[in-house]
């Protein structure tokens, strides 16, 4: 008999393996990756890790038996005590620089037409010099007709007095009655009081041909003009301004609490909108006070600028320029003297609008302190408050330091 063939079995299905699995037999490894999951790449890290266990240790204790190094200063500064300094007691205000006076210039007469004009804004004139001249057509004719009118006067009265002289040496001859003679007299009086009506129209005359000179009043600077040639102005019609003498003042406002701190001839030193910078003298308090600002006014009389009496090489003019009217001006009264606890300018620093200074400790570890300035002169400051005046600062370098920041102080711990 023959063997039955044997049937092939046929083995259960295997799932699919998804396509995204890596399989190792399908890709042969580098020897490098064969070492990786070889016995001996196990062994060999299992001691590599732990030489690095030991070494940790080691440098743990060493470490921990070291001391921990000396912090490093942060900088090192210069200290300084603060100084007991004289400062000058100042009081500013604000103000406008005017005219000491101003004198306005105007035609006294009335009709007439201005036929030349002789000076200009800015120009120096001085006191009856002319200033512009009206037509005198009209006046010298009216002076004329005044001349006749006078001799026409003296005539008649010349003439009643010889009649009145004649009745007067008849009188006792009874030629002529007591009424003619009293008329005779009444005429001769009449007439003289005409003679001197027509003087007087005469001088008015005169007067009035006057008035076509239009003269300066007093030195000084013409400081407007409006006249104009050709023009027919009345009377009282206003043609130049002047600034009297070419002085000039400040007109300070200073609160009611302040007028009486200050005194007549005190000392100002003025700085102008322009730079200028001047010193004047204070003349006089205003008697009353704004009830509006509560402010009263100080006027404080200016030396004489370029251009108003004063060469152009004056000191004022290399000081910024000359001083105007008009010019809004800042001035500091100078009230004395008093004593101040001060510190250099730059061991103040300045944060948030708040001033500080450093304190260094016996640890050389600066303290911040918050204190109050007040007056400068050259390059110290006045503190108020928050300093004693046996606590040193730091100078140089304080703009850098924080609080609690550690120093090395440049001047071995001494206070200079």
């Amino acid at each position: 008999m023959r063997p039955r063939p044997r049937r092939a079995t046929r083995s259960p299905p295997q799932p699919a393996e998804p396509s995204f699995v890596f399989r190792l037999r399908d890709h042969p490894m580098p020897l490098l990756q064969r070492l990786l999951f070889g016995r001996r790449f196990t062994l060999t890290a299992l001691a590599a890790c732990s030489v690095l266990f030991a070494a940790g240790v080691f440098v743990t204790r060493s470490q921990a038996a070291d001391p921990p190094p000396a912090p490093r200063p942060a900088l090192t500064v210069s200290t300084a005590l603060p100084q007991k300094s004289s400062l000058p007691i100042a009081l500013t205000a604000n103000g406008s620089v005017a005219a000491w006076q101003e004198a306005v210039i105007g035609s006294q007469a009335a009709g007439l037409r201005l036929t030349d004009v002789k000076v200009n804004v800015g120009d120096n004139v001085r006191a009856g010099q002319v200033l512009a001249t009206f037509a005198d057509d009209t006046p010298r004719a009216d002076l004329a007709q005044s001349k006749a009118s006078l001799l026409e006067a003296e005539a008649n009265a010349a003439d009643a007095k010889a009649n009145a002289e004649r009745a007067r040496t008849l009188d006792k001859s009874g030629a002529l009655s007591s009424s003619q003679i009293a008329q005779y007299m009444t005429t001769e009086q009449t007439a003289r009081a005409r003679v001197e009506a027509a003087k007087a129209v005469l001088n008015a005359q005169q007067v009035r041909l006057g008035f076509a000179q239009v003269l300066a009043p007093d030195s000084g600077v013409i400081s407007s003009r409006s006249a104009t040639v050709g023009a027919v102005v009345g009377a009282g019609t206003e043609l130049f301004r002047m600034v009297r003498r070419g002085r000039l003042e400040w007109r300070a406002e200073v609160t009611s609490a302040e007028l009486g701190r200050i005194q007549p001839g005190q000392t100002v030193h003025i700085v102008a909108a322009s730079g200028a910078e001047v010193d004047g003298k204070v003349r006089m308090l205003a008697p009353t006070v704004d009830p509006q600002t509560r402010n009263g006014l100080v006027y404080v009389d200016l030396p004489a600028q370029p251009g108003y009496g004063a060469p152009a090489s004056n000191t004022q003019a290399r000081q910024g320029g000359p001083v105007f009217p008009g010019m809004f001006a800042k001035g500091t009264f100078q009230l004395g003297t008093s004593d101040a606890l001060t510190v250099p300018q730059q061991s103040v620093v300045v944060r948030e609008a708040f001033s500080y200074v450093f304190v260094p400790g016996a640890d050389n570890r600066v303290a911040q302190r918050k204190v109050a300035t007040g007056r400068r002169i050259g390059e110290r400051i006045e503190i108020v408050s928050g300093l004693e005046a046996n606590q040193a600062v730091v100078t140089q370098g304080a703009g850098f330091l924080n609080d609690r920041d550690l120093v090395r102080i440049a001047n071995n711990g001494t206070v200079q």
